[in-house]
């Protein structure tokens, strides 16, 4: 009787081994298969640009994960090729990635001269209606996990996703940070800038870190905001070499993050997108935990409190509601292919 419990549950192993090489197999064939990055019609190609909107706004507003956005638009993984593969498949990758550029030019512009008077005339309302577009969102990333068998591993991944933003937030708040001057820059403060570039190409891949809070904590956050004068430009015209520095860099980490991260969904997936989901839900937490509003929390001290909060609950509430009628709409239409 042991016997044959024992020959059955060896014969059960081996047909979960031969599953497990299977299902391997078929990541690899997948992962070396080509991504189509096509546009079928006029609404993938506005999805393009609003996902570079996002991702532009994302260097402005605390928070703001553009990545997270191609998440719920279906268009992570193909950003990540598309970035990864440009040189190598150039007419293929540009045409691709030609409308999310557009965004990210106009969520630039329109973040730094539009949201940022926003930021400064009503501030708690703007990151209440953002926190809320991506809290409504969220279940579209565990979507992508959802069916799995959830284990320590997962769990492990999940909290740590959820603790590096915090974390740098936290860094960012509490440390007594100054305020660097952009003037006056040795040698090593360009090498500087050019890293600092590479890490905000990080932010824009990896779902949940902000490139605003990184900023924040090396001190620079401001002082690049304030940069942009007419002004500054005639009193140090050196800072349009601190631009290309950070422009060098940014680039050079788009392409090294992009590879690497498009080998690790293929190999990864599951465990990834646990800590993407904790990555994102950290995000959102530091909208409401960064150097900037905490300075909206001293201000209430002079009123203003109650009415900020309760307006700031119902836009908060609209974007949650806008922003999860449109991860249904979505799951529809996967749903119906």
């Amino acid at each position: 009787m042991n016997s044959t419990d024992d020959n059955s549950k060896q014969s059960t192993r081996q047909t979960e081994d031969s599953n497990d090489e299977r299902n391997l197999d078929e990541r690899k064939i997948s992962s070396n298969e080509e991504i189509d990055l096509s546009y079928k019609n006029k609404t993938e190609v506005t999805k393009g640009g609003i996902l570079g909107l996002f991702i532009g706004l994302a260097v402005i507003v605390p928070g703001v994960s553009g990545s997270a956005v191609a998440i719920i638009f279906k268009m992570y993984e193909k950003l990540l090729y598309a970035i990864g593969n440009l040189f190598k498949k150039f007419k293929k990758c540009i045409k691709f990635l030609l409308p999310i550029l557009i965004g990210v030019l106009v969520g630039f512009v329109l973040g730094f001269f539009g949201v940022r008077s926003l930021l400064n005339i009503i501030p708690f309302l703007v990151i209440c209606l953002f926190a809320g577009l991506m809290f409504g969102a969220y279940p579209a990333i565990t979507d992508q996990i959802k069916g799995t068998k959830l284990n320590a591993k997962y769990i492990l991944l999940f909290i740590i996703g959820l603790a590096i933003p915090i974390l740098v937030s936290c860094v960012s708040v509490f440390s007594d940070i100054t305020q660097h001057s952009l003037s006056n820059l040795k040698f090593y403060h360009y090498i500087l800038f050019a890293i600092i570039g590479f890490l905000v190409a990080i932010t824009q891949l990896v779902p949940g870190l902000s490139a605003t809070a990184l900023l924040m904590s090396f001190g620079y956050f401001t002082p690049l905001m304030n940069s942009v004068s007419l002004t500054n430009f005639k009193e140090n015209p050196t800072i349009f070499l601190v631009y290309l520095c950070l422009i060098i860099g940014f680039i050079i980490g788009l392409f090294v993050v992009s590879k690497g991260l498009n080998k690790i969904l293929n190999r990864y997936k599951t465990p990834t997108f646990y800590c993407i989901a904790g990555l994102s839900l950290g995000s959102i937490v530091t909208m409401f935990f960064n150097p900037e509003i905490m300075e909206i929390y001293v201000g209430w001290s002079a009123g203003g409190m109650v009415l900020d909060i309760s307006m700031g609950v119902l836009v908060l509430i609209i974007g949650i509601v806008i922003s999860y009628l449109f991860v249904r709409f979505e799951r529809k239409k996967d749903t119906n292919r």
